[in-house]
């Protein structure tokens, strides 16, 4: 087996120490690459017309274990190439889940930068037909009307069959570690951030995880999102 140089050895280690200290994990190599993640800055590049998989596997990795949601795109294919683009330039990496309102769904999507926030929340997309019914455990995007998908998931914690009708494109559901999605902390309630209709998302947006961070430590955190690979 090859050795490593003693610089990049100690390189590594000092590496692995800091991320130690800070209570953070060491970026590995499932997370997005640099130059992928530049995508996020680059929102006219051919990157964002990527077609996603008829079927596509997201690791969600968090602070209280992983998730995995399957998307699907013959449901929904405008939202699930969005969708599966925006995890591959790391867009979800380091967010917050920012409203868990108990029984009924978890809410995330704000990025942890302003600088990606001040795109992204100017880009919405053009809507799916209305496909699914919001049974525990599927997600789709949220919106306030027509035409204003963008980057805000849901994810519905009971059954809310009272929401069909409005809209909402399912882009898929959880197939594993709802019981994680279930511990995501709710204590805050519909008192912090809110949904994209309740008019209190001004500050997340514009100054990202330095301000939830503050003002909301118990917040859950989005450590990594990830495509499974495929195998065949």
């Amino acid at each position: 087996m090859r050795r490593r140089p003693p610089l990049l050895h100690a390189a590594l280690a000092l590496a692995a120490l800091v991320a130690c200290r800070s209570g953070r994990p060491a970026r590995d190599a499932s997370a997005a690459p640099a130059a992928t993640r530049a995508m996020l800055f680059r929102p006219d590049d051919g990157f964002w017309r990527t077609a996603a998989p008829e079927t596509t596997r997201v690791r969600v990795e968090t602070t209280q274990g992983p998730f995995v949601l399957e998307l699907h795109r013959r449901a929904a294919p405008i939202g699930v190439d969005h969708l599966y683009n925006l995890v591959r330039a790391g867009y979800y990496d380091d967010s917050r889940f920012f409203r868990v309102a108990p029984n009924y769904i978890v809410q995330f999507g704000i990025a942890g930068d302003p600088a990606v926030n001040a795109i992204w929340n100017e880009r919405p997309i053009a809507d799916d037909p209305e496909s699914g019914s919001n049974r525990r455990g599927t997600f789709g995007f949220s919106m306030r009307g027509p035409n204003d998908r963008r980057t805000q998931l849901y994810i519905n914690l009971v059954d809310n069959t009272k929401n069909d009708g409005q809209g909402f494109a399912l882009l898929g559901r959880v197939v594993e570690g709802m019981d994680v999605v279930d511990r995501i902390y709710g204590g805050y309630g519909e008192a912090a951030v809110g949904g994209m209709r309740a008019g209190r998302q001004q500050r997340a947006l514009t100054e990202g995880n330095a301000y939830l961070d503050q003002a909301f430590p118990r917040m859950d955190h989005l450590v990594r999102a990830t495509v499974v690979p495929r195998t065949h």
